[in-house]
C-alpha cells in the first residue's frame, strides 16, 4: 500500500486533491488506520483516479464523474456525453482560435500606427451594379460578428441562385447598413454581381432573394486587403488614417468586393471601397 503522499506522488495529484475526493466519497482510500487516521492506497486504486482526472478534464461535474466511474451510466449514454463533450471542446477551440485571429489583427494595427500609406489608396469613382443578395442582422461591426453571419450568407445565396439557374457575372460585393432596429446592430448584405432582370423578391425552391441595383459612389476611398478578412483590421484603419489625413471624411460603411476568392483564405484579394466626401 501506498501513503497518501506517495500515492499523490504516483497518480501525480495533490494531496488536498485525495483529500476532497474522499471527503466527496469519489475516491475512498483502501485503508485508514483506526489510531492515527493516516489513508493508504493500493496501486489498483490509480486506474480509478486516472478516469476521475481524465473526466474532470473533459468538464464533466464531480456528480457525473462519479456516476461514470461508478458504473451508473451505461456505454450508450457515456459516448453520447463524449460525444456531446467533444463538441463543446471543438467549438470552444475554433471559438478561441478566431479570438487569436482577432487579437494579431489588433496587435498588427498597433504596429502599424504612424505608417500612412502612400500609392496603395485610390480615390474613384463606382458605377452601380446589380446584384442579387442576401441580407441578415449581425450584433455589432466587430469581424468576431460579422464572419459568423456574412460566410453562411454567402454559403446560402449561392445555393438558391443555382436552384434559380442565375449565374453571377461578377465578384461578390459585401456591404454593410445600420440595421433599422439599432442599438449598434448591423445588417449585413451579402451580395454577388448579376445579369439577371430587376425583381425584387424573386421566389426561388425554398425562400426568397433580391436582385437590386447597388447605387453607384460619386467617391469612394479604395485600398486592396490582401489574406483573409478575419485580418482585415490592419488595412481598413490605415485606410482611415489616410482618408483623415487626407482631408476626406467617410459617408458609409465601406464595401467588399471580393476579387479573388481561392479555398485558401489567406490568398484571398479583397477591395475596400470607403464611400467619401471632401471637407
Amino acid at each position: 500500500m501506498f501513503t497518501i503522499g506517495d500515492f499523490a506522488r504516483h497518480g501525480r495529484v495533490s494531496v488536498r486533491m485525495l483529500r476532497h475526493y474522499d471527503a466527496t466519497g469519489l475516491l475512498r482510500p483502501a485503508h485508514v488506520d483506526p489510531a492515527s487516521g493516516y489513508r493508504h492506497y493500493t496501486a489498483a486504486q490509480l486506474a480509478r483516479l486516472n478516469r476521475i482526472i481524465a473526466l474532470k478534464d473533459l468538464g464533466f461535474t464531480l456528480q457525473q464523474v462519479r456516476d461514470i466511474v461508478d458504473d451508473k451510466v451505461g456505454p450508450e449514454e457515456l459516448r453520447g456525453m463524449l460525444r456531446l463533450r467533444r463538441a463543446e471542446l471543438e467549438s470552444a477551440m475554433s471559438a478561441a482560435a478566431a479570438r487569436l485571429v482577432q487579437v494579431e489583427a489588433r496587435l498588427r494595427a498597433i504596429e502599424s500606427e504612424g505608417h500612412m500609406p502612400t500609392n496603395d489608396v485610390v480615390i474613384k469613382s463606382v458605377p452601380a451594379v446589380r446584384v442579387a443578395e442576401l441580407a441578415a442582422t449581425a450584433a455589432s461591426f466587430e469581424p468576431a460578428d460579422i464572419g459568423p453571419v456574412i460566410g453562411p450568407l454567402y454559403d446560402e445565396l449561392f445555393r438558391r441562385l443555382d436552384a434559380a439557374g442565375i449565374t453571377p457575372t461578377g465578384p461578390g460585393i459585401a456591404y454593410y447598413e445600420d440595421a433599422a432596429e439599432g442599438g449598434g446592430r448591423i445588417s449585413v448584405h451579402a451580395a454577388v454581381q448579376v445579369s439577371a432582370p430587376l425583381q425584387d423578391g424573386t421566389p426561388v425552391q425554398d425562400g426568397t432573394f433580391r436582385i437590386l441595383d447597388l447605387p453607384s459612389l460619386d467617391q469612394a476611398a479604395t485600398i486592396v486587403h490582401r489574406g483573409s478578412m478575419d485580418t482585415v483590421l490592419p488595412t481598413a484603419q490605415s485606410l482611415a488614417r489616410w482618408i483623415d489625413a487626407n482631408a476626406y471624411e467617410s459617408t458609409g460603411y465601406p464595401r467588399e468586393i471580393n476579387l479573388e476568392c481561392p479555398d485558401n483564405r489567406d490568398d484571398w484579394v479583397t477591395e475596400l471601397q470607403t464611400p467619401v466626401t471632401r471637407l
